[in-house]
């Protein structure tokens, strides 16, 4: 849960940085937040949360 909240973070700020730098207009944003939404419904969304918990959790096992 705490991954997902900070992917969620993370890609919110990304986000608000590329609105603000007009880099994504708001109808892009839009789009991809549906798309999301939409993502998470099918029967691909346990298959994404678990590619990213996996992704995650070898990020966060590097040692610099």
């Amino acid at each position: 849960m705490a991954i997902s909240i900070s992917l969620v973070l993370l890609l919110l700020i990304l986000a608000v940085i590329f609105l603000r730098n007009g880099g994504l207009k708001v109808s892009h944003a839009l789009v991809c937040v549906l798309l999301g939404f939409f993502l998470a419904g099918t029967s691909m969304g346990p298959t994404i949360q678990n590619g990213v918990a996996a992704t995650a959790e070898v990020v966060g096992g590097l040692r610099p």
